[in-house]
């Protein structure tokens, strides 16, 4: 066992946050801590490495055991450069290097004994060198940053450069490079993109020791844990297996827990009924019986009634005004930042009612777009056009919509001045905002809060094009199932962006990847996506010509991608164009057929012609035939080459 958490206990204040919180983690064990916004998860983490005492309990690790923590508030020396400030956590190391370099130097200028000597710590030292992997040191730092989608050129850039989620990664590369017994991540995947992530999930898989992390992104969890902790009602409650394994058990808990709870208050309200109507008897024995009874109803432990946080926030996004087919279109789209170009000549179609998931690497772009067609920001080239009655609801990430300087009730009511006073609670209430906390100020609000905020203003604007940019950062597991639900029920168009891929997996029934400035459209759900990017990827490894071919196409949305969506009918859409492609292709042959027949007729009544006698002595007459003859025959040609090509 390397840690044991011991009936741990924690308030703050009058407001508790753990009750008797127990578990284990095993050398090897991957574990995840869940549980929703103000669970109390970062808490527990903060008390397991010492940074908050407990009130009551123990936390106790193993012998010599070493543990590295990632928390939300890291520091990184902003002085160093990147690969300075990483290459801090191998300097024994490098330092062991330097030292067998110095023997190296020394050796040709002693002798004898000394040199013995020097042989021996020599081949000492580099045996404990091979066995820290020295040789490979360099290497594996080179292969964590660029794992973490850092670049060669970022390694000798000053850390003060870098945004706050990248020394995030910096301070996450430093922790997987140290290797310790345990690592312990607060919300690791918040700033990191897709390819960092299952870099991470990989990392994860194969690191021999035991990992302890929080984290809302179900697809990760399934990907990487054995063990979930959920702090429920503060308490802990340990499942083994992955998310989806603990979500289905956490069912059947809950269901057993409803109705225990249940079961109790039908008890409870029994023994009160036979209570009162022994003491209606008005006899000293009936009313002794009661006493009795009543004795044993003070003494039962009266269960707590289960909190359903899932069933409180309840979304109804319904567009007041149905939109036409064409919701967004955009066309030939270019935008560079100096000379890093984001996309150029970009094509989008958006129809009514697709739920399109937008996807990429931090920094391809994808804000910029939305931020484009919201006017936003200008661009180089292109035009956007939006179809017939679109109204846009955008939920910037950055929630740039709020003021900061109103309560929670003034927000929604100066956006919304027609809703009464119990209106603006109600809504407020559905997204978890209750009693006084309505007369918050936003500055007082954390990150998931102000995003529950913007969703609820977005739900009253009554839009029927969603544009959500990360709608789920900062999200509990119960708000974005309660997210995914409602927009799976949303009969509007919805664009977003997302990095959680669950949700994605989920919501999306069309994906746009941003890569290398060129969106390619996959017609499926996540899962789809990577299946087939997977196929397209093992194509081009087959046939590199594939990829040279298609670099000087236009950058718009690869039709390469619907061809093996219409074979299996998965999408109705893509069906339905596949099968106007193939109408036109027919129609465009008989067409070609048709026109063959009629100058190869033609032709023939030529040569007859012209095989007359008094033709054939006419010169001029001749001649005239002759190239008309001609001329049918060279456009005959070019429509059997035609015809062929349609075939």
């Amino acid at each position: 066992m390397l840690l044991s958490v011991s009936n741990l206990s924690k308030a703050f204040s009058e407001k508790v946050v753990l009750k008797n919180a127990s578990f284990h983690i095993n050398e090897t064990d991957k574990a995840a801590i869940t549980g929703i916004n103000g669970a109390g998860k970062s808490t527990l983490l903060r008390m397991i490495i010492g940074e908050i005492s407990p009130d009551e309990g123990t936390v106790v690790f193993s012998h010599d055991a070493t543990y590295g923590y990632l928390s939300q508030q890291h520091t990184v020396n902003g002085t160093r450069t990147l690969w300075e400030e990483v290459a801090t956590v191998k300097q024994d190391i490098f330092d062991m290097r330097d030292q067998l370099r110095s023997m190296e130097d020394r050796m040709p200028l002693v002798s004898g004994q000394e040199l013995s000597r020097l042989m021996e710590q020599y081949h000492t030292l580099t045996h404990r060198y091979e066995l820290c992997n020295g040789y490979a040191c360099e290497s594996e730092i080179t292969g964590v940053l660029c794992g973490l989608s850092f670049s060669e050129a970022d390694f000798h850039k000053p850390v003060a450069q870098f945004s706050g989620g990248q020394k995030t990664r910096i301070a996450l590369a430093k922790i997987l490079l140290q290797k310790p017994d345990l690592i312990l991540l607060d919300e690791p995947t918040n700033h990191l993109d897709i390819p960092s992530i299952q870099f991470l999930e990989n990392f994860i898989r194969n690191f021999k020791g035991a990992v302890l992390l929080i984290s809302h992104d179900r697809y990760f969890l399934d990907r990487t844990m054995t063990k979930i902790i959920e702090i429920d009602n503060h308490e802990v409650t340990v499942y083994t297996g992955n998310y989806t394994e603990y979500a289905a058990k956490r069912e059947q808990v809950r269901i057993a827990r409803w109705n225990a709870y249940a079961n109790q208050q039908r008890v409870i309200r029994h023994q009160e009924e036979v209570i009162e109507k022994l003491r209606s008897f008005h006899r000293e024995k009936s009313i002794r019986r009661a006493e009795s009874r009543e004795k044993m109803l003070a003494k039962m432990e009266v269960l707590e009634k289960p909190v359903e946080i899932s069933h409180q926030m309840k979304l109804n996004l319904t567009p007041h005004i149905l939109s036409g087919n064409d919701v967004l279109s955009v066309r030939g789209l270019t935008k560079s930042y100096g000379s890093h170009s984001l996309f150029q000549d970009a094509d989008i179609e958006i129809k009514r009612g697709e739920h399109v998931a937008l996807i990429g690497d931090n920094g391809t772009g994808k804000t910029t777009l939305f931020k484009i067609i919201n006017e936003l920001v200008t661009a180089d080239a292109g035009t956007i056009r939006l179809g017939t009655n679109v109204v846009i609801g955008y939920y910037d990430q950055e929630h740039q919509v709020l003021t900061e300087d109103n309560t929670l009730f003034e927000e929604i009511s100066d956006a919304y001045p027609d809703l009464s006073n119990t209106e603006i609670r109600n809504i407020l209430a559905a997204f978890l905002f209750t009693n006084d906390d309505v007369f918050k100020r936003v500055s007082e609000l954390s990150g998931g809060e102000q995003g529950r905020l913007c969703l609820a203003k977005l739900m009253l604007s009554e839009c029927n094009f969603l544009m959500l940019d990360e709608p789920t950062n900062h999200l509990d597991m119960d708000s974005k199932e309660i997210l995914e639900h409602a927009l799976n029920q949303y009969r509007g168009t919805c664009f977003y962006i997302s990095h959680d891929r669950y949700f994605v997996n989920r919501t999306a029934s069309r994906i746009l990847e941003l890569s290398d400035g060129t969106f390619r459209e996959y017609l499926g759900n996540y899962d789809y996506y990577l299946e087939k990017k997977q196929e397209r990827l093992n194509a081009l490894a087959g046939n590199p010509t594939e990829g040279s071919a298609g670099a000087g196409k236009k950058n718009s949305v690869s039709a390469s991608e619907h061809a093996p969506m219409s074979e299996g009918a998965r999408d109705w859409k893509a069906s339905k164009e596949e099968q106007a492609r193939l109408r036109k292709l027919e129609n465009e042959v008989k067409k070609t057929e048709a026109r063959i027949e009629e100058l190869e007729a033609e032709n023939k009544s030529l040569l007859a012609e012209m095989s007359r006698p008094e033709i054939a002595t006419n010169s001029v007459e001749l001649q005239k035939l002759a190239a008309l003859h001609e001329r049918n025959e060279a456009e005959l040609n070019a429509l059997y080459e035609k015809w062929e090509q349609l075939q």
